[in-house]
């Protein structure tokens, strides 16, 4: 038997090879109008091949996450723009979120996705909305969307947006009404939010106030006493006892309230214990005035303001006279952690002998409270040299002038007051250097600069005398005795115009005076 010829072997000679089969099954070198698909997977899937590479159709899922989407950038928008100040856009922004949420909640419907409603969103929309028609007072749109929060179940704590309700009953001067929301949103609170529940008795303690109703009030306010005491709590129960004239419960009351601590006590931790170790000192100037330093210092001042002002509330009223009632006040506060404003409130009870015209026994106190080494001893001398240089007594004035001058050099108040014993004396250029000193001290002191210009004037230096009115006249605009000096120097510097024009504005400001009618005529 013959074998067969592989197609690799040389022919014999004389016969020709024969030709190799190189014609793929199914392919042709014409395509004749049909492309290559030799299993035919295009008639068993019923579309092209070019239909499976076209974009596929958004389902209704990616179409409500995107809608979702906007819906949040709109409540974010509008949240930016109230917290710019923009309330109208704010509000447009909120209203044009809440009408897309609900065509949002009409596609889940449509799509039979109303199973995945997203009630946190709703409920934001709303909130958002609710806040915006407050912000811009159209407080019945805004009660009406509150009241859709709070009576729907679905909302878990909805129902504490009554206080949010209760104040805008308040800001109708509606207080019945608000005290209910007040309570109904107490009533909904548990214990265990004890701060969110003290606020609500703020609210209604304060409403009662309003309404004139202070048992009510003290009962609210002891109630907040009782759990967690403040500085606002304390002077709020402090004004209503002061309504209805108890003197006893005022006492108790201020000696609830220096017990009161600010948290600020400890000063000590802002000063090194080691000299030598720089680690320390680099952390005690790093934490000197950090913004925990600065809160500190916030509720430091808030408890000093509140303890001033309640000693001067209540010292005309709990004792025979207002000096007894100061005189137990700064016992009381030495006694306590609050000692450094036992010194300012015996200088408020001077400065009431003052206002009471009660002359010889405020100066008497001024001096006990310059005679003690305390830090008001330089306010006492300032003042003690400003009342005696009423009294034309040059001398002790010189002499408690001079007293504030060294406790404090940078005291603009004390400088000028020195100046002015000067300038009383008749020298002229030491009291100008004084009112210098104090501009140097403090730019916008008033009475340096009116005190500067009376110098010159002595001096006849008109026009540096001028100079001084006019940027007075700059900050005080409506002063006659600015507005005089300087009708009177431009009179005296020959510009009569301006001088008349000057009078007349003074006139405007005067119109009965006869010296300045004269001047004119």
């Amino acid at each position: 038997m013959r074998a067969r010829m592989g197609t690799g072997m040389a022919p014999e000679a004389g016969q020709a090879r024969p030709m190799t089969g190189v014609t793929a099954a199914g392919f042709s070198s014409v395509m004749r109008g049909h492309k290559f698909d030799p299993l035919n997977q295009a008639a068993a899937s019923g579309h092209s091949a070019t239909s499976s590479l076209e974009k596929t159709e958004e389902t209704p899922e990616m179409l409500i996450k995107r809608m979702e989407k906007k819906v949040n950038r709109l409540v974010e928008e509008s949240a930016h723009a109230s917290a710019m100040g923009d309330y109208q856009t704010a509000l447009e922004k909120a209203k044009e979120a809440g009408r897309r949420e609900r065509m949002l909640c009409k596609q889940r419907e449509q799509a039979s996705l109303a199973e995945q409603l997203n009630l946190d969103l709703t409920y934001c929309v709303l909130f958002n909305l609710a806040n915006q028609y407050e912000a811009n007072e159209q407080y019945s749109e805004a009660l009406n969307t509150y009241l859709l929060i709070v009576k729907n179940k679905m909302f878990n704590n909805g129902s504490r947006l009554r206080v949010n309700m209760g104040n805008i009953y308040t800001a109708q001067k509606k207080y019945p009404q608000a005290i209910k929301m007040y309570r109904m949103a107490l009533d909904q609170i548990g214990e265990v939010h004890k701060s969110v529940r003290l606020k609500i008795l703020q609210n209604i303690g304060s409403v009662f106030v309003k309404m004139g109703q202070y048992a009510d009030t003290i009962t609210s306010f002891e109630h907040i006493m009782s759990e967690q005491p403040d500085f606002k709590t304390v002077m709020n129960l402090t004004l209503c006892y002061y309504a209805i004239s108890d003197r006893e419960k005022l006492k108790r009351c201020f000696c609830r309230m220096l017990q009161i601590t600010s948290g600020a006590e400890d000063e000590d931790r802002y000063f090194p214990t080691m000299e030598d170790d720089p680690q320390q000192r680099l952390l005690i100037e790093t934490i000197k005035n950090d913004r925990l330093r600065e809160l500190e210092r916030e509720r430091k001042a808030t408890a000093d303001k509140t303890i001033l002002t309640a000693a001067k509330l209540i010292a005309p009223v709990i004792e025979t006279s207002f000096a007894l009632g100061f005189d137990w006040c700064i016992e009381m506060v030495r006694s306590s952690v609050y000692v450094e404003l036992a010194s300012e409130l015996e200088i408020t009870k001077a400065l009431t002998f003052l206002k009471l015209m009660n002359i010889p026994k405020a100066i008497e106190t001024f001096k006990d409270c310059n005679r003690k080494d305390s830090k008001m001893a330089a306010t006492a001398a300032t003042n003690l040299s400003f009342i005696l240089l009423l009294e034309k007594d040059l001398q002790q004035a010189e002499k408690f002038a001079d007293s504030a001058v060294a406790l404090d050099r940078y005291n603009p108040h004390a400088l000028v007051n020195k100046g002015n014993v000067l300038y009383s004396r008749g020298d002229y250029e030491a009291a100008r250097e004084f009112y210098q000193e104090a501009l140097s001290v403090e730019a916008t002191c008033s009475e340096a600069l009116f005190n500067t210009g009376l110098v010159h004037k002595q001096m006849r230096r008109y026009g540096e005398a001028m100079e001084c009115f006019v940027k007075l006249h700059n900050i005080l605009r409506s002063s006659s005795q600015v507005i005089y000096h300087l009708a009177d120097l431009s009179d005296k510097m020959g510009d009569t115009p301006q001088s008349i024009d000057w009078f007349l504005q003074l006139i405007s400001l005067v119109p009965t005076d006869p010296h300045v009618l004269q001047r004119v005529g």
